[in-house]
């Protein structure tokens, strides 16, 4: 594994954190989600000039993929409405590089070395630490089943994503049309809320801009690595932004234990530079 992979997949793990942290703090989520939405169509609109229309072999995978993210915001919303962000992240993040993995074995044919499936699994292992709380009733179950179906989603569209982006010829191209078809959530969430989106802070509603721009440069990041590396490897090391989520939680939205935290931190790690020597 290259420094420059690990920095891509490293930095849009952070972003991807951050963003979530945004929508969690929001206070009327769903006017965020497309405020978001419409961040990453404006994401789009810089680079849609510049790049070629993607393959046609690439079409169905990206609407598949737009259709997958408009119920991934949906359980987003709900979710965070339900529990801490240290706690809803860490669930729906805690299995996606294990099943990432075995899907990518079956769909594309990805094979990795038993070093670097021991660290995919011990990722999840540090994920799942941080999220324990969630199996000792510090959420209700209807809040697990929320970051459970965020989870589902999660592997879905970064199946789906990985081998529609291989497809389309360029990543860039892939990316872009991706973004520009979010309009279609935009266009759903604001009609009909007008009165809400008003009543927004012009802040607020910044801030949930602004919080697309970085989710978008987070998710072209990772589409970026899914075509230098396997869909496993990406997906385990993408993961840890359940480091960042925990440490986004402690300190901004001052949840806890820290130590519990740490600790898994230290296991996500070590699963990390199992995955780093077995590439």
């Amino acid at each position: 594994m290259t420094v420059w992979f690990g920095l891509v997949v490293l930095s849009a793990a952070f972003l991807h954190a951050l963003w979530n942290a945004i929508v969690k703090g929001a206070g009327d989520r769903v006017i965020t989600l497309g405020m978001i939405a419409l961040g990453h169509v404006v994401w789009s609109l810089v680079f849609i000039g510049f790049v070629p229309a993607p393959n046609m072999a690439a079409i169905p995978y990206m609407v598949a993929s737009i259709l997958i993210h408009w119920v991934y915001f949906f359980m987003l919303n709900i979710g965070y409405r339900m529990g801490d962000l240290s706690l809803i992240y860490p669930v729906a993040r805690g299995f996606a590089p294990v099943m990432v993995a075995l899907g990518a074995q079956g769909i594309v044919g990805e094979k990795l070395p038993i070093q670097a499936w021991i660290g995919i699994l011990c990722v999840s292992l540090g994920i799942m630490l941080l999220a324990r709380g969630a199996f000792q009733s510090a959420l209700s179950k209807n809040a697990v089943f929320a970051a459970l179906g965020i989870g589902g989603t999660v592997v879905i569209y970064t199946l789906v994503d990985g081998v529609g982006v291989r497809l389309s010829g360029n990543a860039l191209s892939y990316i872009t049309w991706l973004f520009l078809s979010k309009i279609l959530i935009v266009l759903f969430l604001f009609p009909t809320r007008i009165d809400r989106l008003r009543a927004e802070p012009a802040k607020a509603l910044f801030l949930g801009f602004m919080g697309g721009i970085v989710s978008g440069t987070a998710y072209a990041l990772v589409l970026y690595a899914k075509t230098l590396a396997p869909l496993g490897l990406v997906s385990a090391l993408r993961e840890t932004s359940v480091i960042f989520a925990a440490l986004i939680g402690v300190m901004w939205f001052d949840e806890g234990p820290r130590s519990t935290r740490l600790f898994a931190a230290m296991v996500v790690g070590a699963g990390i530079i199992l995955i780093a020597l077995g590439k």
